[in-house]
């Protein structure tokens, strides 16, 4: 098995895009967890109330922190291949132009 040294990462022109993306991701996401937090510290007995299905809310909340996380990174993940491939298209498009 041949070992060569890894090919430098080349600049992405999406990365501040990306970046600010994530940033606000995960303000939104840290919002939400803190509101799980809140409700666990200001009235622990609430968490006991039954929401939905039987199950009680720190059930149905933690669920919920999971499936948005979820959520967010098919988001995430969607919007940054998205504007990939925008500036991809504009890159070969910019070739294109160049060598004629």
């Amino acid at each position: 098995m041949l070992h060569e040294p890894a090919k430098p990462a080349e600049k992405d022109p999406a990365g501040p895009y990306k970046m600010r993306l994530g940033i606000w991701m995960f303000a939104f996401y840290s919002l939400f967890y803190a509101g799980f937090v809140a409700v666990n510290l200001l009235s622990p007995l609430a968490m006991a109330a039954i929401v939905f299905a039987g199950l009680n809310l720190a059930t149905v909340y933690g669920f919920a922190l999971i499936i948005v996380a979820l959520i967010e990174a098919l988001i995430y993940d969607w919007m940054c291949r998205k504007k990939e491939a925008k500036f991809a298209k504009a890159e070969k498009q910019g070739a294109k132009k160049g060598k004629v």
